[in-house]
């Protein structure tokens, strides 16, 4: 999941510029230049998180949640004008902005009824002994997050890090600072002073962050940016936790409606542009349905595209390094069934592409595109197809389209990643949580479980006095 944050580390002090330009991805033109973060204000930012540790880390469960439920009450209320500036600076969708910001909402909400019933566990010992587990905040916790849902995102990490009694350093990506730091003006007066801070900055300033010696360092984007986190936070002792960039297969079996498949694929792939970190990125299909699956795909992209519902991606830069994986597999032999190439006009669209005749050997199929593209490969068995899914450096999740038990069966054991969805390429239980592995990350991301990455366990152990001995008992 491309995002700003930290590619390389050294021992010097990171180059900040001066401001970020964004440049308003449906029409072109410039909206502002936000400046960046000083170094001299970040070390502050994080002098002042420390200090506000000890405090924030003693309030009560209840208090910190009626501060988070507070903290939710006030981003509903700026829900118009946080979705605007989503809208402006990404090109999102209002609508799905207003959608994003709503789930950022009841995902604070949920953490402030979360926190005070999170548990340690008793252990079993002698009958006269008391053993247990209290969990503690870690410390200070830095925050990077991504562009492409910014306000749900923020919200998960700065909800379970708060309610843990850590206090929080947020770096919005570089791609919507504007709105990151309305998102902070909203959110932080629900706080005691030095709790919850907003920086704003690109890789630099995430470099500074992730080289401060805080505590925590959570992280939400493009793999190659969470390896340089990992780094960072292996060199200072930090607790991290990713989730980075994916390339989702999905797997078509035979015995299922090539309509519908193709339904569940659109959705998959051209949902935001195709910019969600669990995307469909690659698609397997069963030869014996693939000719009415592959046309029943180019009508949906081909419908799309006529409507004008494919918004536009991020910037230029993202379109750019979309279009190239696009134009690599044609050159090596795919085709472009529907979209494929980049539109006239202003702003950074990309049409719903669909690309035929596709092998692993392609980089679409191997790497992450996060764009709205769809390429498929045919293959003879299912066995194959799993095989392919199973393939690569990412693990974060597939969906599999199957009316076979043991297809099904077969999948869930085999498939390498965090999450395995069957029969829906999006949705799950309210407070679902997953591990990513390999490439795209590494601890959990959302749920109570979040609660447990920003925790440090203490284990407690109580023994009985010995007995009092006889002279004790006489000089009594």
């Amino acid at each position: 999941m491309p995002t700003a944050a930290t590619e390389t580390l050294d021992h010097h002090e990171p180059a900040v510029s001066a401001g970020i330009t964004i440049i308003n991805p449906r029409t072109g033109e410039t909206l502002w230049t936000v400046p960046e973060t000083p170094p001299e204000a970040v070390h502050h930012a994080v002098h002042v998180a420390r200090g506000a540790a000890a405090g924030w880390a003693a309030t009560a469960p209840a208090a910190r949640g009626a501060a988070v439920r507070a903290a939710a009450a006030a981003l509903a209320e700026a829900a118009a004008e946080l979705a605007g500036l989503n809208a402006s600076e990404t090109g999102r969708p209002i609508d799905e902005a207003l959608a994003g910001i709503a789930a950022g909402v009841s995902t604070l909400e949920q953490y402030a009824e979360l926190g005070p019933v999170h548990r340690g566990h008793s252990l079993r010992g002698d009958r006269l002994a008391s053993d247990y587990t209290v969990a503690e905040p870690r410390g200070v916790a830095v925050l990077l997050t991504p562009w492409n849902d910014p306000v749900a995102v923020s919200c998960g990490l700065i909800g379970a890090a708060l309610m843990s009694g850590n206090t929080v350093i947020h770096k919005p990506s570089e791609r919507c600072p504007r709105l990151g730091e309305a998102l902070g003006e909203v959110l932080a007066p629900a706080f005691p002073a030095g709790v919850l801070a907003t920086i704003s900055g690109g890789a630099g300033v995430g470099r500074l962050l992730t080289g401060s010696g805080v505590d925590v360092l959570a992280h939400v984007g493009s793999s190659a940016a969470g390896a340089g986190i990992a780094v960072a936070g292996a060199r200072a002792g930090a607790h991290v936790i990713r989730e980075n960039g994916g390339n989702d297969p999905l797997l078509v079996d035979r015995d299922v409606d090539p309509a519908w498949a193709a339904g569940q694929a659109a959705v998959g792939a051209f949902s935001n542009s195709g910019q969600i970190c669990t995307a469909v990125e690659r698609i397997y299909v069963h030869a014996d349905i693939a000719e009415r699956f592959c046309a029943a795909l180019e009508a949906e992209a081909a419908l799309r595209n006529a409507n004008g519902s494919v918004a536009p991606l991020v910037d230029r830069r993202l379109r750019e390094a979309v279009h190239a994986q696009v134009a690599d597999a044609l050159d090596h032999g795919a085709r472009a069934a529907e979209g494929g190439a980049v539109p006239a006009g202003p702003g950074s669209f990309y049409p719903a592409t669909v690309l035929l005749g596709c092998t692993e050997a392609m980089a679409v199929m191997a790497e992450e595109t996060f764009g709205p593209v769809a390429p498929v490969q045919v293959v003879d068995t299912f066995d194959d197809g799993l095989r392919l899914a199973c393939s690569g450096r990412f693990g974060l999740a597939a969906t599999v389209l199957t009316n076979s038990v043991a297809h099904i069966q077969q999948a869930v054991a085999d498939l390498p990643v965090g999450t395995v969805k069957i029969n829906a390429v999006f949705g799950g239980a309210p407070g679902g949580a997953a591990q990513p592995r390999g490439g795209s990350g590494h601890g959990f991301g959302y749920g109570p479980e979040l609660l447990d990455e920003f925790s440090q366990v203490k284990v407690v152990h109580i023994a009985a006095p010995p007995a009092p001995s006889g002279n004790a008992e006489e000089k009594v």
